[in-house]
């Protein structure tokens, strides 16, 4: 994905390793310590990498994190594929409780969320990982429109922000936990909606449901 952001091209050789040495090390400490307690001094002690080298390529810690985040949407990752609409995004969901409760695992995506309330530049970072994870995730409503389960011009992007908006609302804003059977409700919620129509613009959430 191109962006705007300095340092988030992918070059090879030695500027790549560089390259992939500052901005691991990079995430290593955002989950470590948080984005307020990230230094570009912290990053080139743990990357090796000559912080003139650091301020040179990404000019701050807030770059450096901004940088880093979008290496998410390097990763491989492809939508589930269960046969469903509702086994898709309940495993879309699953990933997600995993991700953000596993210890060891939880720290590094809670921080970056909350680096993007912290750093402009952190929150555009993020918003282009979920542009590509968005685009990424697509394919499991069309396969169900596909397979006549949605109405036709149903919106990919609403039908998996409905699923998974439950469990960030439970982690980030009332702060009770998520659950798997958390994830399985949403799931369930989201796939009935959409296949009312709620989500196709021509129906204005009138359809009815696929026979």
């Amino acid at each position: 994905m191109a962006s705007e952001f300095s340092g988030t091209r992918r070059p090879g050789g030695r500027t790549g390793r560089t390259r992939l040495a500052a901005l691991n090390a990079t995430l290593e400490l955002l989950g470590e310590r948080g984005y307020a307690e990230l230094t570009v001094e912290a990053v080139a002690e743990r990357s090796g990498v000559h912080k003139t080298t650091l301020y040179r390529r990404w000019e701050s810690a807030e770059g450096l994190v901004a940088a880093a985040l979008l290496m998410g949407t390097e990763q491989p990752w492809e939508a589930p594929d269960t046969g469903s609409l509702e086994g898709d995004l309940r495993e879309v969901n699953l990933e997600l409780v995993h991700y953000f409760t596993a210890p060891g695992e939880r720290e590094l995506p809670t921080a970056s969320i909350s680096a993007a309330f912290l750093s402009p530049r952190a929150a555009e970072a993020l918003r282009e990982f979920y542009v590509d994870r968005h685009a990424r995730s697509a394919p499991i409503v069309e396969r169900a429109a596909g397979r006549g389960e949605v109405p036709l011009g149903t919106d990919p992007v609403e039908v998996v922000r409905v699923a998974c908006g439950p469990i960030f609302y439970r982690l980030f804003v009332s702060r009770e936990g998520v659950t798997p059977q958390d994830a399985d409700v949403a799931a369930r919620a989201a796939a009935a909606a959409a296949k009312a129509g709620v989500f196709t613009a021509k129906t204005g959430g009138t359809a009815s449901p696929p026979a």
